[in-house]
């Protein structure tokens, strides 16, 4: 893994902090904690007990404004709010965050290690102090906007991420006592976070109870054969809740080696949630995901997790949201779906990218103006072995300076290379049946020039997995969605959606009310009936924040 996952990310909202003062006389401690941490400025970094303190703009900036008074330590004991933080602490396996990353070992140590001379235990509860401190900011900061920095995943992520003062959180707490309180606050407040949340304790429940037992390779499974593995397949839908326990349907009779339809229909259950072909069949895809252990599913949530941990808190009132590794899109009113439909997505050379836009507009009978690397990839060489393609393709060969129509004809083809090729011409297809882009396309700028679109290729969306575009969202409803988002105009009926694409001229239509976008990438959800779903790491994206969640802290 690279060198930047081996570091925390520390909350940008931990560098910013509003003055705030508090009255009162300062104690033998808080005079050992100003010299503390003067001492650390004076060198550049602060440590305590021989751990690295992470925040370190907020957490020198919080006590100074408290005039360094103590914040977990009184009268040489521990506070009561100190010891629920910590409880809370130890739980942050709840939220798929690990409490060890907190400091916890060593205060632990600390808190079990009271006594031996003054100069001693004063070093002990300064040590301790800090390192609560510490503790507090850096997790509120991971349940605020997450762990791992997704810029760090995707340089390219643009998103307008939670954000919140952690200096004042802290001190508005420790004011109140109501420390856990005010890092539940910092959650997200989405239902599809909490959903998620509540299968990972399940899920890590069952794996710790050693999950389920694999089922052995072997021929296909179907319904109405016997096979020794049947027995297995069945304790292993009943614990993932696709087959009920206990029960077998009266075709199977005594013979617990039969293929009963009670279980080719949890078969398909299983099948249908992890977005495999559901045909009640037990083959090798379907073997695979029968087979991921437990374990492995529970880091899938843990990262899916921090994936909700990187949205702004509020989606739009309104918003459509695409998944990519599960191939759909869903337009959302507050938290309900309205509208779902199927997507194609990107391959695997020419991925989707992950980011947050608002849609402007949509075209209808829009042209293809055929992008530079698909022009010279994909279609120069179909040229060149036949000049007739681009009329059969109801294309257009363009003068890339002036726009005007070239003639196919007048290009000496077998000299073309693909970077002059860019250079001198364009290519666009006309609307028709026929166009890459369908009968509409949808708007919302951005800077990979991605967007939502119809297609001619209406039998891709058969297929279970569907990636097969150049990294823009091929949609499987694309009237529905253009009467949805044209319908506060009265003029703008489903007819006349159909009788403007009929025309074939392209006509721009600027929405009334523009929509936000979000483009994520989710392998683990919890849809509107409650069930759990399993995606396919389509571009291997999970692995790669598994490892940032997974490195050790600084100094580990």
């Amino acid at each position: 893994m690279r060198g930047v996952f081996t570091r925390f990310f520390v909350s940008l909202s931990l560098l910013g902090l509003a003055p705030m003062a508090v009255q009162g006389q300062t104690s033998d401690l808080s005079d050992a904690i100003r010299n503390r941490l003067e001492a650390g400025r004076s060198r550049g970094e602060w440590s305590a007990a021989g751990e690295k303190i992470l925040a370190v703009r907020a957490l020198p900036q919080v006590y100074a404004d408290r005039e360094f008074s103590e914040i977990w330590v009184a009268d040489g004991r521990t506070t009561p709010g100190a010891l629920q933080f910590l409880g809370y602490l130890r739980r942050a396996e709840e939220e798929g965050l690990r409490p060890e990353d907190y400091h916890l070992q060593v205060i632990d140590s600390l808190l079990s290690n009271r006594g031996g001379p003054p100069q001693d235990e004063m070093r002990r509860r300064i040590d301790l102090e800090l390192l609560l401190t510490d503790a507090y900011l850096i997790f509120g900061s991971h349940l605020l906007q997450g762990r791992v920095d997704p810029v760090t995943i995707n340089a390219e992520w643009l998103a307008n991420r939670r954000n919140a003062d952690l200096g004042r959180v802290l001190m508005d707490a420790a004011e109140g006592g109501a420390f856990v309180e005010a890092l539940r606050a910092l959650l997200p407040r989405h239902p599809g976070y909490s959903a998620l949340k509540l299968t990972l304790a399940r899920m890590r429940a069952s794996a710790a109870g050693g999950g389920w037992e694999p089922i052995p390779e072997g021929a296909t499974l179907r319904e109405g054969e016997t096979d020794p593995r049947i027995p297995t397949l069945r304790a292993r839908l009943v614990m993932s809740g696709d087959h009920p326990p206990g029960s077998r349907s009266s075709a199977a009779g005594e013979d617990p080696l039969l293929f009963d339809p009670l279980l080719a229909e949890g078969v398909r259950r299983f099948q249908s949630r992890h977005g495999l072909e559901p045909d009640g069949a037990v083959g090798q895809a379907t073997l695979v995901a029968l087979n991921v252990p437990a374990a492995d599913r529970v880091r899938q949530l843990e990262v899916n997790l921090e994936r909700w941990r990187w949205l702004p808190e509020d989606l739009g009132s309104r918003h459509i949201l695409v998944n990519i590794a599960g191939f759909s899109v869903t337009v959302a009113e507050g938290d309900l779906p309205v509208l779902e439909m199927r997507a194609i997505v990107g391959r695997q050379y020419r991925q989707t990218p992950v980011f947050s836009s608002r849609m402007t507009y949509l075209v209808l009978s829009p042209y293809w103006h055929v992008p530079p690397t698909i022009a010279a990839v994909d279609k120069l060489p179909e040229i060149k072995k036949n000049p007739a393609y681009v009329a059969a393709q109801r294309m257009t060969l363009l003068d890339a300076s002036t726009n005007q129509p070239v003639s196919v004809a007048s290009v000496d083809w077998g000299a073309m290379a693909g970077p002059e090729f860019n250079r001198r011409y364009r290519l666009r297809q006309d609307p028709g049946p026929s166009n890459a882009l369908g009968d509409v396309k949808f708007m919302f700028p951005n800077p990979h020039n991605v967007y939502l679109h119809d297609t001619p290729s209406r039998e891709l969306f058969a297929r279970a997995e569907r990636s097969f575009s150049s990294g823009c969202i091929r949609i499987e409803k694309p009237l529905d969605l253009a009467e949805y988002l044209l319908r506060e105009d009265p003029s703008w009926t489903r007819e006349g959606i159909r009788a403007a694409i009929e025309r074939r001229v392209e006509r721009t239509v600027t929405l009334r009310s523009p929509i936000p976008v979000h483009i994520q990438y989710w392998t683990a959800w919890v849809d509107r009936d409650g069930v759990l779903n399993f995606r396919g790491d389509l571009y291997g994206r999970d692995t790669v924040v598994q490892g940032a969640l997974e490195a050790p802290p600084p100094g580990a």
